[in-house]
């Protein structure tokens, strides 16, 4: 346990003196030490600024629709592949559902970048067959949270079913006959065997992804957007990529991003302590 204990030492608890910033008026040259205090002022000024809502709407939008798209696919892939009888199509189908996964984001938005281009994307080369005029994908606000999504979706459904195929392993094959024995057909016994054997790790994989609302992957989004796209692109996350580390505002950054974490972390202890009173599977 020593290397990984280590390593959430040294990088995540050592480094959370650094939120000191956020309280003030961080100088380089002054140090966390030597930098003025203005208390809560940086928070107050995200607030009363009119990016707040908007960044906070986003936000919350991609996230809820993460958790309605993206968060039950894995489920439903995993009961699918549990359900296959030909081995070798299973083993196959798997794979390639996991190579996603493997592939950076960088090159996922390029891909995307690519394929969307009103120009040279295959989309709309395919759009224009059927009379479409190509259409300005990453160029039009409407267009980027089922881009994200559905990239989202394309990369992490594959690999995330694996958790769930393992809990699916750890059902006791004795329930599945008990129902055939009570005249269960497939889907009764998907409905009252499979899915409730899966249930804990939904539940707490659920808490976990609900610590993190007002976060998103950053990288994707930063490779995706750009200012015509803003008004529902610009999350909470990428306001603190260019305020923090390109107007090298790190205060104003600290506090924003300290906002985050504290919500998560009320988040997450709340759903915990729901999923505790009403089931026997919990976080702690």
């Amino acid at each position: 346990m020593i290397p990984g204990l280590l390593f959430y030492f040294i990088f995540k608890y050592v480094p959370m003196y650094g939120l000191l910033m956020a309280f003030q008026n961080y100088s380089i040259s002054k140090g966390i030490w030597g930098s003025k205090w203005v208390g809560l002022d940086h928070f107050q000024a995200f607030f009363d600024s009119p990016d707040a809502a908007v960044l906070i709407r986003n936000t919350l939008v991609l996230n809820a629709l993460e958790l309605l798209i993206v968060f039950p696919a894995p489920v439903v892939l995993a009961v699918l592949f549990h359900e296959l009888r030909f081995p070798l199509f299973k083993k196959l189908a798997q794979t390639i559902s996991y190579l996603p996964h493997f592939i950076s984001t960088v090159v996922i938005c390029g891909i995307i970048v690519n394929f969307l281009s009103p120009s040279t994307g295959i989309i709309n080369h395919l759009l224009e067959v059927f009379g479409i005029k190509p259409i300005m994908f990453l160029g039009e606000s409407q267009w980027f949270r089922p881009i994200y999504v559905a990239s989202e979706l394309w990369q992490k459904a594959g690999w995330d079913t694996i958790i769930y195929l393992a809990a699916i392993a750890g059902v006791n094959p004795t329930l599945y006959e008990a129902a055939k024995m009570d005249g269960a057909n497939r889907w009764q016994q998907i409905r009252h065997v499979t899915l409730v054997g899966m249930i804990p790790v939904m539940i707490i994989l659920f808490i976990i992804k609900i610590g993190h609302i007002l976060e998103l992957g950053v990288q994707k989004i930063i490779l995706l957007y750009n200012p015509l796209v803003y008004d529902t692109a610009d999350v909470i996350s990428t306001f603190v990529y260019r305020r923090g580390l390109l107007d090298a505002d790190y205060s104003f950054a600290s506090a924003v991003s300290l906002f985050q974490s504290v919500i998560g972390l009320i988040l997450v202890v709340a759903f915990n302590r729901l999923a505790r009173k009403y089931s026997e599977t919990s976080l702690w």
